[in-house]
């Protein structure tokens, strides 16, 4: 039985470090991005249609709603590219929403991409 892939990426960017930590699970994953550390933020859920019906992503704000406009973009980005429900997080604390939404981005690209990168595993 395979465990969880998790990743953890950081960019700096205007001086200010952006970071994902990153948890794909076998129908899942959650992706937590945030400026300067590692907290929890306005989350959003997003499911993708079956392959077999028409339609697009359904998605919904699960808390908060201060970044709620990239929690449910970033939810819905991620569900459809991997086929697989997808829980994004989005904190930040002075870097204006859409300023953060490009650099947020590069990280999403940079954790879906690292295949090999695993979190090693306790003994």
């Amino acid at each position: 039985m395979e465990r969880a892939k998790v990743v953890k990426e950081e960019i700096q960017q205007q001086g200010v470090n952006f970071l994902a930590v990153y948890v794909e699970a076998k129908n899942s994953i959650m992706i937590m991005l945030s400026e300067k550390e590692d907290k929890l933020g306005t989350m959003a859920i997003a499911v993708p249609k079956p392959k077999d019906l028409l339609g697009s992503v359904t998605s919904s704000v699960l808390l908060g709603d201060k970044n709620m406009i990239s929690a449910r973009m970033f939810a819905e980005y991620v569900a459809s590219k991997k086929g697989k429900i997808a829980m994004v997080s989005v904190y930040l604390e002075r870097v204006s929403e859409i300023q953060a939404q490009e650099f947020f981005m590069h990280l999403i690209e940079k954790v879906l991409k690292s295949d090999t990168k695993k979190e090693p595993e306790a003994i």
